[in-house]
């Protein structure tokens, strides 16, 4: 026991209390890191530095800025579609079906790449159906991770396996591409199940960086109390029409309004006024007080449906909203009517009520002459908000959430990606490049513009990762790794060839927690190989064990895919611990029986 390892052990020490105690924040105990490591001279102040430029650092920045440039052009809208379409508002069925793409893209690209990438649809999913952002990345990132070992070039270690094997034994037969195959899946299917059944009892209930929870900030709803309830309604074929709402007469007798209308040719009425119709066979969304909003159903002979079907996506938190928007003294609405302006049509909004003097008004609010100071509470598209802010004649009340989705350019921002994955896949250019290739294209394209993909790029994640990777290093560098290895394994004795594997899986995990998993395949497959011939065991099965096992790092949010999910799930280190250490267990259960079933242990 040297005096490097010992401090470098302190050091490792020092890490997990500051991520476990929250004494500092996660990106501040990365910067720890890269500063005290070089001071006791356990790495050079090169190495401290090295993994703010290193491949899966630069690599994450880049795939954060691709993503953002998809979720910029409506591409994941159109993607939270599709999957919303197969799995509806069921939680378990949105987790099973997030996590198991990400871990079928992360077969053949990066996990980190692949966690990155879905991220922005992922939280779209989750802002459309009101769940948890906590319920639903944690899941997709473990799956992320293990959905590397579905395939030979899923991940690292297993891409390094068999050129390590060829170091110990020149002669050894090497794996093929789909060898792993059985195990990758098998771990798969264990970790849904997992999080199926247990999923409600260990992940957080947390709301992440930017769920929006509802269709207004919590300080309206103090407010308006009642208003902002979204109801949706078939009107059936018996009804006599059209009419028109002025008159139905709905907002005057029954406090309630009109948000929209999809007409049963197909059609769809946007922010509707008093002039537009309906007739049978029409589906309406309406806003009101619950109790005059089922009066009102039943007076029509109309249909209230249980959820919003036809307009669940147009009116999700994530596409729509309400704000509320305070009438300037120089305004042309001052002792003007909405009805005067034709303010839904002009705006793309729908007023839902005007707060005056403490009272709030609902019923005549499109007739009765406004003042400078009155409250106007607004119904519609963000994007329609990020258009009214900047009139000087209204002031909003609370920042604007959603953006301005730049349709025009989605080819560009898909282009983008196709050309990471070509250069990745088909030409084989590292990671990191292929990526910023993908990145800088959708700059030059104008889908982003350089301060919008800076400003995409979480920081706290970078330097988190920066600051990890040197400790890797030392761990490495200094021997403490190799030490711990040989201490444990000299002193196993004579064993079964499933217990020494079981041990070499275990001891695996350890050092893919502290170390990277790059470093633990190099340090870990010599040594198993040698060991399992001393034992009589497989050395191909033995190194097999050691590169699956380097993806078993879930108690900590060391690897880079926990760590990029952490800051926009909310996630503590606490956090990891619960959910991962039942992972942690299971993965190494999952993973042996499975390889003494196709191998014959």
């Amino acid at each position: 026991m040297t005096l490097p390892i010992i401090l470098v052990m302190a050091v490792l020490v020092l890490a997990i209390l500051l991520f476990i105690f929250e004494w500092v924040r996660v990106d501040v105990v990365g910067i720890i890191m890269m500063i005290i490591l070089p001071l006791l001279g356990l790495v050079t102040p090169a190495e401290a530095i090295s993994g703010l430029s290193s491949n899966a650092v630069v690599s994450i920045i880049a795939v954060i800025i691709i993503g953002a440039g998809l979720d910029k052009t409506g591409a994941m809208n159109s993607l939270a579609r599709v999957l919303l379409k197969f799995a509806g508002k069921s939680e378990s069925r949105i987790m099973i079906l997030i996590s198991g793409t990400v871990a079928f893209i992360s077969s053949f690209m990066q996990n980190i790449g692949a966690a990155a990438l879905f991220m922005p649809a992922a939280k779209r999913i989750c802002r459309q159906t009101n769940i948890p952002v906590s319920k639903i990345l944690m899941p997709m990132g473990f799956c992320a991770i293990i959905g590397g070992c579905i395939t030979l070039i899923g991940s690292s270690p297993l891409i390094l396996m068999n050129d390590v094997m060829k170091i110990s034994d020149p002669n050894v037969e090497p794996f093929g591409l789909f060898s792993v195959t059985p195990i990758g899946l098998a771990l798969i299917a264990a970790a849904l199940v997992y999080f199926v059944l247990f999923g409600r009892f260990i992940l957080p209930s947390g709301q992440g960086d930017d769920l929006i929870t509802g269709p207004m900030s919590k300080e309206l709803e103090r407010t308006y109390h009642d208003i902002g309830n979204l109801f949706e309604i078939k009107i059936p074929e018996s009804f006599p029409g059209p009419q028109t709402l002025e008159e139905l007469d709905i907002r005057p007798i029954f406090f309630t309004t009109v948000l929209g209308i999809s007409t049963k040719g197909g059609t769809t009425i946007a922010t509707p006024d008093y002039s537009d119709s309906v007739q049978g066979g029409d589906t309406i969304i309406v806003e009101g007080p619950p109790d005059l909003v089922a009066k009102m159903v039943q007076s029509f002979n109309w249909e209230l449906k249980n959820d919003l079907e036809v307009f669940a996506e147009s009116f999700s938190p994530n596409n729509a909203g309400i704000m509320e928007a305070i009438i300037t003294p120089r305004s042309e609405l001052v002792g003007k009517a909405l009805r005067s302006f034709s303010f839904r049509k002009k705006n793309g909004v729908t007023p839902l009520a005007v707060f005056r003097e403490d009272r709030t008004y609902v019923g005549d609010i499109s007739t009765m002459p406004l003042r400078a100071g009155d409250a106007l509470l607004l119904q519609g598209p963000w994007e329609k908000f990020h258009y009214l802010k900047d009139r000087s004649d209204l002031a909003l009340t609370e920042e604007v959430q959603g953006e301005i989705l730049r349709t025009d350019k989605v080819k560009f921002a898909v282009g983008g990606l196709v050309l990471a994955l070509v250069m990745i896949l088909g030409f084989h250019v590292q990671l990191s490049i292929a990526l910023l290739a993908g990145a800088m294209f959708m700059v030059l394209t104008k889908v982003l513009s350089i301060d919008e993909a800076y400003n995409s790029v979480d920081w706290m994640t970078v330097f988190l990762l920066g600051g990890l990777i040197p400790l890797g290093i030392a761990f490495e560098k200094t021997g403490a790794a190799k030490l711990i290895a040989e201490t444990i394994m000299g002193g196993l004795g004579d064993v079964s060839p499933l217990v020494l594997l079981t041990v070499i899986a275990i001891l695996t995990s350890f050092f893919t927690l502290v170390a990277s998993n790059v470093g633990a395949t190099v340090l870990m497959v010599p040594l198993a190989m040698n060991m399992a011939g001393a034992a009589g065991a497989d050395p191909r099965i033995a190194a097999l064990v050691v590169a699956v096992a380097c993806s078993n790092t879930f108690i900590l949010p060391t690897h880079q895919v926990n760590a990029l999910i952490m800051r926009p799930g909310g996630y503590k280190t606490k956090d990891y611990f619960r959910a991962g250490a039942g992972m942690t267990v299971l993965y190494l259960v999952v993973m042996m029986a499975t390889i003494a079933l196709f191998y014959g242990l």
